[in-house]
């Protein structure tokens, strides 16, 4: 199904457009991650790393704003008296664990660190590191004020997971009135035996909600 919305030339402007990634770190995205079991069938078979490295390259060429929203827990973070299963989850592997949150111990490949073919363009001086998100949305850091200080009207947004993370993202960014295009193959999903496939449920809810459902591709186009 092609859920291609905005025009295959359209063009955009970095002006009042910025790329938007939730955690590409590799915990989510790497074999060497605590949750490559669930999502590394999604992420290899979408090409997730590769299609995301060809926005970060598509982006700074055009001098385009790119926007990080980590996930990172801390251990006053374990003192959290109820959490949901995927919460308790992220605990108990020690999903985004971090020493503190003024401390960089152990952080270096770690699991919360970025994937390592990011990292030139993270740690450029020119992305903007917003403070983590602590469930799934952007209401517990300042993704939002970032972008409104920035000028940003219009999003490209991926990275992980389809539909937890990016999908909250996406749902708040709507509210808060930003023109929202999802990046299908910068992104992936969990399949659960349970649950299910998380990749394609997060594609119907886009289809619902984002304002374009896009192509790696198209956006590098639509960058150049």
């Amino acid at each position: 199904m092609d859920f291609t919305i905005w025009s295959l030339t359209m063009k955009y402007d970095p002006a009042n457009t910025a790329v938007v990634f939730i955690d590409p770190q590799i915990d989510v995205l790497s074999p060497l991650g605590k949750n490559w079991d669930a999502v590394g069938a999604s992420v290899t078979e979408n090409r997730t790393v590769e299609n995301m490295l060809q926005i970060f390259k598509a982006a700074k060429a055009g001098k385009f704003g790119v926007f990080i929203s980590p996930h990172y827990f801390y251990p006053t973070d374990r003192k959290w008296k109820f959490n949901g299963p995927l919460e308790t989850g992220e605990f108990d592997t020690g999903t985004f664990a971090r020493a503190g949150a003024l401390n960089l111990s152990g952080f270096e490949k770690s699991g919360a660190d970025w994937m390592p073919e990011f990292k030139p363009y993270i740690e450029d001086g020119e992305t903007v590191v917003v403070s983590p998100h602590k469930v799934f949305g952007p209401q517990t850091n300042d993704l939002t004020l970032q972008l409104r200080k920035c000028n940003v009207q219009k999003i490209v947004l991926g990275g992980m997971l389809a539909n937890m993370c990016v999908e909250s993202h996406l749902r708040d960014l709507i509210e808060q009135g930003f023109e929202v295009s999802v990046v299908a193959d910068a992104t992936a999903g969990p399949r659960h035996p349970v649950w299910g496939d998380g990749y394609k449920a997060a594609l119907v809810n886009y289809a619902f909600l984002a304002h374009a459902i896009v192509k790696t591709q198209d956006v590098v186009a639509a960058m150049s």
